[in-house]
């Protein structure tokens, strides 16, 4: 192994301790922002090796579950510190997640992918339940709270807040199930010749426990970078005149940027169905473990949550979920699906900033 990977994660940290003791805006936010891209590549080089070492679909797990949890202490512990302020945070974050994720991650996939190899294939069985799964998570977290009647719009009672968490655990751990166990082939990626990737030889063991001891180590470098950098990005949104919103998004895609470049690589390699597995897991990942934690955060400690969309994003979530059902629904993609998709993310960031 390569010194660079190792050396990454803990320079990362340690830049990041650095910059929690000096806060301030200069070299610092510079180097931190290097620093940053650093542990996004090294996230994905050590995911990359854990992968090849456990194999697909398991390869591809790994990496959305680690940077889903980490996202949700994120969110925890922001809820905790901004408490009445950050009443609306977790909803913001995640149809961000879901908005990024649904069209500006497959979208580019697509595309990369239709440009060089000009048509690639999917299982649909694999990847159909999972678009479905989220559809689900997503109506019943983020826009059946609307048009409850039992809490004030955009709220749901105790009650509610119990079964939605209960209900969002209990879809996520299914689809883990059906993913790693009873239907592990829905979710398997063809096999290519020319991708050497495939046939290279796998790490040894030593090299995958590294690997797996230094991957949580990057992410919480990304996260922690991600949020230290959060007050200059906040200090351009205000001097610019910015929607706040625009703030999550930044940090949301500072965040999934180690899931995207891996499922950008696997694109490019003509390995579409691991670019979905990471997409769409990530997705359900994020709510299916974002929603009982913040569920439980929110009781437990008496903290004022609104989970309910303002009728703009949810025409936006609704468009999402037609254009995924239309682009996916065939198993096979060409670079016009990515155009479309990447299409929805540019109209979803432009009406961010122009609301």
């Amino acid at each position: 192994m390569k010194p660079w990977p190792l050396l990454t994660p803990p320079a990362a940290l340690a830049w990041l301790a650095l910059m929690l003791g000096q806060p301030g805006v200069g070299l610092l936010q510079l180097i931190g922002a290097l620093a940053l891209v650093g542990a996004v590549v090294a996230a994905v080089h050590h995911a990359e090796v854990v992968a090849h070492r456990v194999g697909e679909p398991l390869g591809t797990l790994v990496l959305a579950l680690a940077i889903t949890v980490i996202e949700v202490a994120l969110i925890v512990s922001l809820m905790l510190s901004g408490g009445a302020t950050a009443a609306a945070l977790p909803r913001d974050t995640l149809y961000a997640t879901v908005m990024i994720i649904c069209n500006g991650v497959i979208g580019a996939c697509l595309l990369v992918g239709g440009l060089r190899h000009r048509e690639q294939s999917f299982q649909v069985a694999g990847t159909g339940p999972a678009l479905a799964a989220l559809v689900v998570l997503c109506t019943i977290a983020l826009v059946m709270p609307v048009f409850t009647t039992s809490s004030p719009e955009g709220t749901y009672t105790e009650a509610q807040l119990v079964f939605v968490g209960l209900a969002s655990s209990a879809l996520w751990a299914v689809y883990v199930f059906v993913q790693t166990v009873s239907h592990r082939d829905y979710f398997l990626p063809a096999s290519d010749a020319a991708d050497e990737s495939v046939h290279a030889q796998p790490p040894t063991r030593l090299q995958a426990g590294l690997s797996a001891l230094l991957l949580p180590l990057a992410l919480v470098a990304v996260v922690g970078l991600a949020k230290a950098l959060s007050p200059l990005v906040e200090g351009l949104v205000n001097a610019a005149s910015l929607p706040k919103a625009v703030v999550g998004i930044v940090i949301a895609l500072v965040v999934l940027m180690p899931e995207t470049w891996a499922a950008l690589r696997a694109a490019r390699a003509n390995r579409l169905q691991t670019s979905m597995n990471l997409a769409l897991g990530s997705a359900l990942a994020s709510i299916g473990l974002t929603v009982p934690a913040v569920v439980v955060a929110a009781t437990w400690l008496d903290l004022p949550l609104v989970l309910g969309l303002a009728p703009k994003e949810m025409a936006m979530l609704a468009m999402t979920f037609l254009v995924s059902a239309i682009t996916l629904g065939t198993g096979r993609t060409h670079l016009m699906q990515g155009a479309v998709h990447l299409v929805v993310f540019a109209a979803f960031v432009f009406l961010a900033f122009v609301p």
